[in-house]
């Protein structure tokens, strides 16, 4: 099984949040983490299951300097694609996700949960996340 973590984080919280998940991915599938910010992703079919993290910014949208262009070139290839959705906000009701959920649906992945935060992960969030990683290894 190899999964990937890929995310975009400019406070640190969308960060947390993917750490949850390679902690429990560790050791139980091959995975690599990519943070968009500093480095590239651009082969969603080398994974079995991939977790996408992005804060929310501006009217509720993707992380739009670095996860929204790569998230924009590689997502005609998620198409039968385990997917999990996870992120932070600080304001708004969730939308974005919400909205890239349909996204994402609409681009055939299989979307396998989705989680959100505002600001750092509480003890919920990291729970569902734990949970989600399980899924990703199914």
């Amino acid at each position: 099984m190899k999964t990937a973590i890929v995310f975009a984080s400019l406070t640190g919280n969308t960060e947390a949040m993917a750490e949850v998940l390679a902690d429990e991915l560790n050791g139980k599938a091959e995975t690599d983490i990519f943070d968009v910010t500093s480095q590239s992703f651009d082969n969603p079919d080398a994974y079995d299951a991939i977790a996408f993290g992005s804060p929310a910014m501006g009217e509720e949208v993707l992380e739009e300097d670095s996860f929204e262009p790569m998230f924009s070139a590689i997502e005609s290839s998620l198409k039968g694609k385990k997917v999990v959705l996870f992120g932070s906000y600080g304001w708004g009701d969730g939308q974005w996700m919400r909205d890239w959920e349909e996204r994402c649906t609409a681009d055939g992945a299989i979307v396998m949960g989705t989680v959100i935060a505002m600001g750092a992960p509480d003890d919920e969030a990291v729970s569902q996340l734990k949970d989600l990683a399980a899924e990703m290894l199914k």
